[in-house]
């Protein structure tokens, strides 16, 4: 079996319709104190902060956005992981456009790595937030205390599991998997992108999931609409697979 590590997005859906998270909501209930001990740093700060604050918080200029954040999360509905974020892999992967054998795939094979909740399963559920990639809440590095707090609890969930690592590099300092990992590259007449890698870690994960792809070597042998592999470069911790973009 093969677990698939993704990145989240800044934008995010909103609404819900699913009942407000809770201990149940996510992967590694044993841990959600954790989760909540963040959860009330962030509501507090969202609730009683300066505009200035809320700014730097929510990576927002204007302040009439800030409402839609302040649904406290003991009444926010809540939605799918992967269907709240809204950035470009998402767009790309077009979840709601999957057979549902290919929904539960991902909903049990990806595991997602949210700024503010931690690592959580694409099928977890989540209320509707904002929080800028890299902030701290009360000095509190978010990254470093998940890193903490749920490496040992991930570990155990990867064993003996193939890692296809498709997070973009922040979300590094959330997890250094014990396990060897797989990454892929995408080069566009041979320079490494950026905006169009995010485009195409959708597009490979839409297919794993159309093929419900269960290794590696089932990945390398998809036919993949505008990708092709190139090279492959093994280290002892890792191995990248570089598709040229065509």
């Amino acid at each position: 079996m093969m677990k698939i590590l993704f990145a989240p997005s800044e934008g995010k859906r909103t609404g819900g319709n699913y009942p407000p998270i809770n201990s149940t909501s996510l992967i590694f209930p044993e841990l959600y104190r954790k989760r909540l001990e963040v959860i009330r740093r962030y509501e507090a700060l969202v609730q009683q902060g300066s505009d200035e604050e809320l700014k730097k918080l929510f990576g927002l200029k204007d302040i009439r956005e800030f409402e839609r954040y302040k649904i406290p999360f003991e009444s926010a509905p809540t939605m799918k992981a992967i269907e709240r974020y809204d950035g470009v892999a998402y767009n790309y992967l077009k979840y709601e456009t999957l057979s549902q054998t290919a929904q539960e795939y991902i909903d049990t094979h990806v595991i997602l790595f949210s700024n503010l909740f931690g690592p959580i399963a694409a099928g977890d559920t989540l209320p509707d937030y904002k929080l800028k990639q890299g902030s701290s809440i009360e000095k509190l590095a978010l990254e470093k205390y998940y890193k903490e707090y749920f490496s040992n609890s991930l570990d155990n969930l990867n064993e003996n599991k193939e890692l296809l690592d498709l997070r973009a590099g922040f979300y590094d300092k959330f997890y250094t998997p014990k396990n060897s990992i797989t990454t892929l590259k995408f080069l566009k007449e041979g320079k490494v992108v950026s905006h169009w890698a995010k485009a195409y870690r959708g597009v490979v994960l839409r297919a794993l999931a159309t093929h419900k792809t269960a290794s590696i070597r089932e990945l390398l042998a998809l036919s993949i609409e505008g990708l092709s592999v190139t090279d492959i470069v093994e280290t002892k911790k890792k191995k990248e697979v570089i598709y040229k973009i065509v």
